[in-house]
């Protein structure tokens, strides 16, 4: 640990100058790690490629969705920070100091830069803690960070095994922790953090539900539902997992969605046509499939994939006949996998969509504007998308209930996550 305690005092050392430095700085620092971003798209691309998997035209996009997140907290950071104006007083944002961010690989640069863009035009420091499969993109992130600000005390790597990370949340320089990865890995980061009394924000597991009405566009709706089962070959705590339809049209919405699923075609990740490329590891390949054939094997019917294949690749897999109890429907899975479950009626769609222990995202297909939206009002989720996928955007807070953690990344809720809020009063 004597390397990260190095790392901890460099970060700790330059909060105290980046934090004298005034939104304006800041907002120049963020627009030139933008450009630094941006200037390494394609080379960025291809290292994630290499080492977990994502089809280089995937990683693209989200390097150039990292320069966003960048300039929008430069433009708008410190409106959302200004001093407030109250009844006896004023309320001042400050930040907090040294956060540690224990990241994971599915989306190596967006999970670190949605939560390092506010935090650092915030006026915080922040201790990367990467998952191992990424070295080279967590180095990456490094490099770009201290060659576009010309510091090299605002972003930090470490490399240390996961059971020392409890040693780095234990610092007294390090004022609160951020974690995005599974649940059961969140409950120990959240205890870690509770017993030192630091500040989280826990973006977890999801088994997100997508309930399509009997008066959904079915075309539309298996091709929005497609691409949001297999956005980074399923490997999303976003993607949709659970497809809840009326059964009206049921065998309708399978028939479209096994068509749009069977354009996912494995291959590979550095070649720019592919759109499904290998899974991160073949433990995790194992993992999914022994939770295809457990609920295939409790009735779940398989009518496309659901075969190994060479190396960490799975294939796109449609099971319908899904229930609760069956693997599929009651845990989270990580990979192309997309589970139809048959509802009477909307209240019983409705039912069955909440029923879960996560709470990340959902969606609700439906022509009837005002039904969707008095639906997705009682979809238990941080985040509902009317005829559309759940995804993150800067300008929108972004986080989960139940299982799936609590706190909000992104928007002015993000950036305030990791501020005191501090009142000062008579003037």
């Amino acid at each position: 640990m004597s390397d990260s305690r190095e790392e901890i005092r460099r970060l700790h050392g330059g909060f105290g100058r980046w934090r004298d430095l005034d939104f304006a700085g800041r907002a120049a620092a963020l627009c030139d790690i933008a450009d630094g971003i941006e200037a390494r798209g394609g080379e960025l691309s291809r290292l994630m490629a290499r080492e977990m998997g994502k089809p280089v035209s995937q990683g693209l996009a989200e390097a150039e969705k990292c320069a966003r997140v960048c300039r929008y907290y430069a433009e708008h950071g410190g409106v959302m920070l200004a001093d407030e104006s109250l009844d006896g007083g004023k309320a001042v944002h400050e930040p907090l100091g040294v956060i540690l961010a224990i990241m994971p690989w599915n989306f190596p640069l967006w999970q670190v830069f949605r939560f390092a863009a506010p935090a650092l035009m915030a006026g915080n420091t922040v201790l990367l803690k990467h998952a191992s499969l990424v070295p080279g993109c967590a180095r990456a992130i490094g490099e770009i960070i201290a060659g576009a600000s010309g510091r090299d005390d605002l972003l930090l790597p470490v490399f240390v095994r996961g059971e020392e990370t409890e040693e780095l949340a234990a610092d007294p320089r390090v004022r609160a922790v951020t974690f995005t990865g599974s649940t059961e890995t969140g409950r120990r980061i959240a205890a870690t953090a509770g017993r030192h009394l630091k500040k989280s924000v826990l973006e977890l597991g999801g088994s997100d539900p997508y309930l399509v009405l009997k008066d959904a566009d079915i075309g539309s709706a298996a091709r929005i539902c497609a691409e949001a089962r297999m956005v980074n070959g399923g490997q999303s705590c976003i993607a949709a997992k659970r497809f809840v339809v009326h059964e009206a049209v049921h065998n309708e919405f399978v028939a479209r969605l096994a068509e749009e699923l069977s354009a996912y075609v494995p291959g590979d990740p550095l070649d720019p046509q592919t759109k499904l490329g290998p899974m991160a590891e073949v433990r995790l390949r194992d993992e999914l499939h022994e939770q295809v054939v457990e609920s295939a094997e409790a009735g779940a019917e398989v009518l496309l994939g659901g075969k190994l294949l060479d190396g960490s690749y799975y294939p796109a897999t449609l099971l319908t006949g899904v229930r609760p109890g069956m693997r599929v429907f009651d845990e989270e899975t990580f990979g192309p996998v997309a589970a139809v479950v048959k509802a009477e009626s909307e209240d019983e769609g409705l039912r069955l969509a909440n029923l879960s222990v996560f709470g990340l995202g959902a969606a609700v297909f439906s022509r009837d504007e005002d039904r969707a939206l008095r639906l997705a009002r009682q979809l238990e989720a941080g985040t509902v998308a009317i005829n559309a996928q759940v995804v993150s955007d800067p300008r929108l807070p972004f986080g989960g209930i139940k299982d799936s953690g609590w706190g909000r990344e992104l928007g002015v809720h993000g950036i305030r996550e990791f501020v005191n809020v501090k009142t000062i009063r008579g003037v």
